[in-house]
């Protein structure tokens, strides 16, 4: 075994008997599946709130980014980044990828599907996530007129719920016994 399979068999076994310890005062409200996915979506929401402000403060120093420009036969396309736009860009490769292997190995470990097969269907239902958001804030905020905060709660409620719904019976589904 590769001291790279030797790392990670440790972090998922580190991370999950650490997430189960904590789950017994939860055994009567909630399935270890889904406090395991409360869990490592907790975990990879703060990785991301770091990331961003690492990313933010002090690799764009809240500048724009300026990636230069690329010629389109006469026209030009300017490549630039808002400093809190480059943050989200530069992070969320990052914290797709947590996601979708603490989802994958500790979250939905039972699912039969091929990882190839999975890390799409994840990456569908980010795009999805990402979506809802989106026109969810402009549903909430600019036609209902609800305050951004409180819709962005609501909003993330909704996420939740379908981003736990889609990965269980979609991205890492388990063989039905027939």
């Amino acid at each position: 075994m590769s001291a790279l399979k030797n790392i990670e068999a440790w972090t998922e076994r580190t991370l999950t008997t650490v997430i189960d310890f904590f789950y017994p005062p939860f055994r009567k409200v909630m399935s270890l599946e889904l406090f395991r996915y409360a869990a490592c979506g907790g975990l990879n929401l703060v990785l991301e709130w770091v990331l961003y402000y690492v990313f933010y403060h002090f690799i764009f120093k809240g500048q724009i980014f300026d990636l230069g420009y690329i010629l389109f036969k006469r026209h030009i396309a300017i490549l630039a980044f808002t400093p809190h736009i480059a943050a989200f860009v530069f992070k969320f490769p990052i914290t797709f990828l947590t996601g979708f292997w603490m989802a994958r190995h500790i979250s939905f470990s039972g699912s039969t599907l091929k990882g190839r097969t999975q890390i799409v269907r994840y990456f569908l239902v980010t795009v999805g996530n990402i979506l809802i958001n989106y026109f969810g804030l402009k549903l909430f905020v600019e036609v209902w007129h609800i305050w951004p905060t409180v819709s962005y709660i609501i909003i993330s409620v909704i996420c939740v719920t379908f981003s736990y719904l889609t990965n269980k019976f979609y991205s890492f589904r388990k063989q039905s016994k027939g």
